[in-house]
């Protein structure tokens, strides 16, 4: 299963942008909500915005360690101008004014949200059968419970988990769709032979040591 040092990882060798990994996962959960309902609300547009955004900075040089990974809230976090409800009736329409701390930080290391989560109503429970929104369902086995108070949590971790290998996917397509293909010679034609390249000057020794080495480290 990835995990958010996995992804990073990816998104900064290049092996998915985060647009596509968002996108990955957004379909999956689309896929599954109705199954698992692991979801309170899904921010599909905030989180392509959030990942077009991430994508250009790290093509500007300006992304971070969690720059354009997806995550999403449990829905005991308040996130602004998204609505917080705990799983509870009483908060099913609250749209929280600011940012719980946890969010701000995220938020400022430029993750991309996907939505909140649901949970047992105000974290009361161990089974995700409490929510106001209805239950959660295994995503291994939905005649199962997942655990809890952070059932939905469990299911967006399997659904990260497919949108990487999505993601990936879509990027190798993309990719082979992107290079030339090679033309093959006339026939009776040689293949032509490639250039010899002058070998590099042997770098000096760095001050301190031996080729490679610096100040005798």
């Amino acid at each position: 299963a990835p995990t958010v040092a996995g992804l990073a990882r990816g998104l900064a060798r290049g092996e998915y942008s985060s647009v596509e990994l968002t996108r990955a996962c957004l379909e999956r959960i689309a896929a599954g909500q109705p199954e698992l309902n692991a979801f309170v609300t899904v921010t599909a547009e905030g989180a392509l915005s959030a990942a077009q955004a991430a994508d250009d900075a790290r093509a500007a040089g300006r992304a971070g360690p969690l720059t354009g990974v997806p995550i999403a809230h449990k829905d005991i976090f308040c996130t602004e101008g998204v609505r917080t409800t705990c799983g509870s009736k009483m908060l099913a329409e609250f749209v929280s004014p600011y940012d719980a701390t946890v969010v701000a930080g995220l938020k400022v290391a430029g993750t991309v949200m996907l939505g909140k989560l649901n949970m047992d109503e105000f974290a009361m429970g161990s089974s995700n059968e409490t929510s106001f929104f209805g239950p959660v369902r295994n995503p291994w086995d939905p005649a199962l419970v997942p655990g809890g108070s952070s059932g939905g949590s469990l299911v967006d971790a399997k659904t990260v988990e497919a949108g990487v290998a999505g993601a990936t996917a879509v990027a190798k397509e993309v990719s082979k769709a992107g290079k030339p293909k090679k033309e093959a010679p006339a026939e009776g034609a040689a293949e032509p032979k490639a250039e010899k390249k002058p070998k590099a000057a042997k770098p000096a020794p760095t001050e301190g040591g031996k080729d490679g080495e610096l100040f005798g480290v």
